[in-house]
């Protein structure tokens, strides 16, 4: 009997997290020829949810608890959970009940036609609009940046095929972006279609910080495209300060009484160019920074505990 993994980061939740546990339960009954096992990641969540995941553990054989040491962000807490799942299939969905365990099924029948990944896209968001935004923003720059398909709609909802999972975990730096890790491992990966549930409690657990450092990660960990647009604009600008000493050279030999004094002009071109040489080299120092960070071995996670029956 093939098995399937669910994995949930988990923050926030103590008020929905068994409403989610319990569509589970609902969704694999119509899919008795699987077996199933639910691995919850508290990512050092202040408010009660490690407790709730102590009290499903407790009523349930196939529901494991792992308790972050602190908040290590939701990529980090899906390659936690990425290591203890056994199943033949892994779907990942979120803690808050917007995301729809009764379609898991639409998941893996996906998954059994030979695709390797399979992303939820939801015809109908309830997300708000910071969120949707954020989701726009991310969308544009993985496909700018990580080449995904124009076509392709990337979530928080989706499963892939166990040798997917293994391919995954092969990556153990910092600041791990599982979009780019299941975009790097195959190109058999669709979308299918799934209705998305209002909030009913609480707030996206995602600030704009937060989405900021996700899409940092993501780019610098897995595209050089930033150094790369970074070494055009140097270029443009290179370019144009060679043009503009052309003007006013020219300018300056044609004797025209009525050229105007210089100082405007070059403090204009010297703040372009310096501001695009501090952009430049901070660029570089971004990567620099998150190369010396890999190799100190900073960890993905740090796991205080594992909660089992």
């Amino acid at each position: 009997m093939n098995k399937i993994s669910f994995i949930i980061p988990c923050y926030r939740s103590e008020n929905t997290l068994k409403g989610v546990i319990s569509d589970i339960k609902l969704a694999m009954e119509k899919m008795a020829q699987y077996s199933f096992e639910v691995i919850l990641i508290n990512d050092s969540s202040p408010d009660g949810t490690v407790g709730v995941i102590e009290e499903l553990v407790k009523e349930n054989d196939n529901i494991t608890g792992i308790d972050m040491t602190k908040n290590f962000g939701q990529h980090a807490a899906l390659m936690a959970g990425f290591h203890f799942a056994t199943g033949d299939y892994v779907i990942c969905l979120d803690d808050d009940g917007q995301t729809p365990p009764l379609e898991a099924y639409k998941l893996i029948d996906k998954l059994n036609e030979g695709y390797d990944a399979v992303y939820a896209r939801y015809r109908h968001k309830k997300h708000s609009t910071f969120r949707n935004f954020g989701s726009q923003v991310n969308e544009f720059m993985a496909e700018q940046m990580l080449g995904k398909p124009h076509d392709l709609y990337v979530s928080s909802f989706f499963g892939v095929k166990r040798h997917i999972v293994d391919e995954i975990l092969r990556y153990n730096n910092p600041y791990p972006y599982v979009i780019g890790l299941v975009l790097r491992s195959t190109s058999k990966i669709c979308n299918v279609d799934v209705e998305h549930k209002e909030r009913t409690v609480g707030t996206s657990g995602y600030s704009f910080a937060k989405l900021i450092s996700l899409w940092m990660n993501g780019f610098t960990s897995f595209s050089v495209k930033p150094l790369r647009i970074a070494t055009i604009a140097g270029v443009i600008t290179a370019i144009v300060g060679f043009l503009f000493m052309i003007y006013v050279l020219v300018v300056k030999i044609s004797g025209n009484p009525n050229t105007p004094l210089g100082w405007s002009s070059l403090m204009a071109m010297v703040l372009v160019i310096g501001g695009m040489n501090l952009m430049v080299l901070g660029m570089i120092g971004e990567y620099i920074g998150r190369m010396y960070i890999s190799m100190n071995n900073s960890p993905q996670y740090v796991i205080g505990r594992v909660i089992k029956k």
